[in-house]
């Protein structure tokens, strides 16, 4: 293939798309912007795989540390496997491309995006979806595009267009739109409770921005003579789509309007399954004896897709003319919810939140600067004080499955809930703590990652943490057919399924805080997003009333079992006496009194611990490693050497050490330091000078009494008898 490239300005930079240079094996396309330079590939098997059911697309983003020029952190100076940022952008690309792709397309595809170049000031996430587009355009792949994506800023009540790293710092929005010409399909992000008529405005930019990138797609592709693979998706046989109906059909119907739990549904739709397996086996049985019709090898798999489209017509037929929904609720009302805080007592906050069958215990525990994330990627590295990881065991569908590593739907769905969270999170300045926030998932018919949020809110409350507001979230569904248009509120997971919708949305009580949403369907107009907003605000204020009966505000104190702060200014002169040499002075203080000790440049210590007398202890030993020495002063000294006609070498504050003269010791003569003083005794010395060079005596006597006359009449025999002597040398 020739070289191709096309080029426009948008928002100020050149974005170019290329092919015909790069990887020329697979279907690639260089997507370039300012100096962000993103490689996609896309490329799939040429054997179809025919025992699978469902689209196998895999994407995977990758990023290069040396895009950045930098090295790879830790030990092992090589890229490993994708940090939870790089599987978050996978994620991105993944969800507004795998609708277009035919669900029957059964051949091994992988799209892959390597970032080579990374500027700052543009972000390759958004590149690198706009890159897998094309690159599937140019490709023998089937596939309904052009999709686009772009990311909204908004900077001082203006909306910004894939926003560089220090704008997004000023945006009060971050929100990551990918759509169609005619439709939005995919939406992702946070924001600084904006109101639903802003969100709206956000996505009618974000729209129109993306036109122009899909424009870009379709002129590069025109430049590209490639032909589709000869595809046909396949269908179960009218015949057979006929005997599963007539045996079938009216136990189905009676199911669908009648079973409203999740293991029922299982249970009867294994039934149905079963006999309707029974009737086509019975029914090509009797037709290869009479006509030698063979059985079909996929017989049980057309079976179980038949029954599912049976399945989804039915139900979307009673919700859009009877209003009702597989559980029995209309189409606002929200499932029974139960609250409990404080449930379990060692924690630092707790709570169980119970919506329906889904049901999520949030746990909560706070700690120092030390147990910050450290995030080490392409930007410089920074920490976070606050994060939220979200579990989704098997059992909690009644499943059973392999524990291995955290999956991509996990960090998903616990992203989402952290975004929700965090825009209502005190800053370190007034809530010196840093938190961590745990989901574990019970039970899951229907939107666990916004129970998490509920479930994390009440938790971080239980926990004493001054969060500005309560934050709620609910999962919101949407039933189309031409014009008859239903939006459910807080579905289950058979009606995510089914339906043509997931709108995630959260908030507290004045606007929303996070969303995620992904559209099955085109042409999904801004009036019926609209009223699924409407209708999630309605739904989202309902669930705050309930979490406020059950806490309204966060806790006036934190748990026993967490750590307390304690606060000392010192000279910026010494820190590094408090820190020593590598850090061992300051591990020392943290072995000796089992505290978290963190400084700051500005001579801040910050000293965590979970009873007080820690703290003393930690600030004592802090206090004496700043002190500076004062002639006239007392001090408690330890003795570290005798040294025998010279006295004894004594610490008096850390890493301070001074001379005891032997004559120093007591008012009487002492003959052998070794009988007075030993290694290790703790005694009170004054400081009686400070030498020119720096240097400590010290004396004991000064502290003792003075003895009566008469007593020591020896050791004055003694000095008189050294006088004589003196005075008789002189003389001769």
């Amino acid at each position: 293939m020739a070289r191709h490239i096309v080029k426009i300005d948008f928002e100020g930079r050149e974005y170019s798309l290329e092919t015909g240079r790069f990887a020329k094996f697979a279907n690639s396309v260089m997507v370039s912007c300012g100096e962000t330079m993103v490689l996609v590939t896309a490329v799939a098997s040429e054997k179809e795989n025919n025992e699978i059911d469902y689209l196998p697309l895999q994407v995977e983003y990758r990023e290069k540390t040396a895009s950045a020029g930098k090295f790879p952190g830790g030990f092992l100076k090589r890229e490993g496997r994708p940090s939870e940022h790089e599987i978050l952008c996978a994620r991105l690309i993944d969800r507004p491309i795998r609708p277009m792709i035919p669900k029957t397309w059964h051949y091994e595809t992988q799209i892959i995006a390597t970032v080579f170049s990374s500027d700052p000031n543009v972000d390759a996430d958004t590149l690198a979806a706009v890159g897998a587009s094309s690159a599937l355009m140019i490709s023998d792949i089937p596939f309904v595009g052009p999709i686009s994506e772009v990311k909204v800023g908004r900077i001082d009540g203006e909306f910004v267009a894939n926003p560089s790293f220090e704008q997004l710092k000023n945006s009060d929005i971050d929100i990551t739109v990918a759509g169609t010409d005619d439709s939005i399909v995919m939406v992702e992000g946070e924001s600084k409770e904006i109101s639903e008529e802003e969100f709206l405005s956000a996505l009618s930019f974000a729209h129109s921005k993306i036109k122009i990138l899909n424009k870009l797609q379709s002129d590069f592709a025109n430049g590209v003579s490639k032909e589709k693979r000869a595809f046909v998706e396949k269908t179960p046989p009218e015949e057979l789509v006929e005997i599963v109906s007539n045996a079938i059909y009216e136990d189905l119907v009676n199911y669908v309007h009648s079973v409203t739990t999740k293991k029922e549904r299982h249970n009867m739709r294994l039934e149905l399954y079963e006999k309707a397996l029974a009737s086509a086996q019975s029914h090509y049985e009797s037709k290869e004896v009479e006509d030698e019709v063979m059985m079909p090898d996929s017989l049980e798999k057309d079976v179980e897709e038949i029954l599912a489209k049976l399945e989804k017509k039915e139900m979307r037929k009673m919700i859009l003319t009877e209003g009702k929904r597989l559980d029995g609720r209309g189409l606002t009302e929200i499932r029974p919810i139960s609250c409990e805080v404080g449930l379990l007592p060692r924690t630092h906050g707790s709570s169980l939140f119970t919506r329906g069958e889904t049901q999520s215990l949030s746990t909560v525990t706070l700690g120092t600067k030390d147990d910050e994330q450290m995030v080490d990627g392409l930007l410089p590295v920074y920490t976070q004080p606050f994060y939220l990881h979200y579990n989704f065991p098997p059992f909690c569908t009644g499943e059973v499955g392999r524990l291995g590593g955290i999956n991509r739907r996990e960090i998903g769905h616990g992203n989402l809930a952290e975004r929700a969270l965090k825009q209502m999170v005190p800053n370190q300045t007034e809530f010196p703590y840093t938190i961590r926030v745990v989901s574990d998932i019970l039970e899951s018919n229907g939107s666990s990652s916004m129970a998490t949020v509920c479930a994390g809110s009440l938790a971080l409350f239980d926990a004493g943490v001054p969060m500005k507001k309560p934050v709620a979230g609910i999962a919101m569904g949407l039933i189309k057919e031409e014009n008859d248009v239903a939006i459910l509120s807080d579905i289950l997971g058979d009606e995510d399924f089914l339906g043509d919708m997931d709108f995630k949305v959260a908030g507290t009580a004045d606007g929303i805080t996070a969303c995620q949403m992904d559209i099955k369907i085109q042409g999904l107009s801004m009036e019926i997003m609209k009223k699924a907003l409407e209708q999630a605000r309605q739904g989202r204020l309902y669930i705050l009333s309930i979490m406020n009966s059950t806490i309204s505000q966060p806790r006036d104190d934190i748990s026993p079992y967490a750590p307390r702060f304690t606060n000392i200014k010192i000279p910026t002169d010494t820190i590094g006496a408090v820190i020593g040499t590598g850090g061992e002075t300051i591990r020392s203080i943290i072995a000796q009194t089992g505290t978290s000790i963190n400084i700051d440049d500005t001579g801040n210590v910050m000293i965590a611990a979970t009873n007080a007398e820690d703290a003393e202890k930690a600030v004592k030993l802090i206090q004496a490693l700043i002190r500076k020495p004062t002639a006239g002063e007392v001090y408690t000294a330890t003795v570290v050497e005798v040294r025998e006609g010279l006295g004894a070498i004594v610490e008096f504050l850390p890493k301070k050490q001074g001379l005891l003269h032997i004559s120093e010791i007591a008012h009487e003569r002492t003959n052998s330091v070794g009988s007075v003083l030993k290694v290790g005794d703790v005694l009170d010395l004054k400081l009686i000078e400070i030498t020119r060079d720096g240097k400590f005596r010290f004396s004991r006597k000064a502290l003792l009494p003075r003895p009566e006359k008469g007593v020591d009449t020896e050791s004055k025999q003694v000095s008189a008898e050294r006088q004589k002597n003196s005075y008789r040398k002189r003389n001769n």
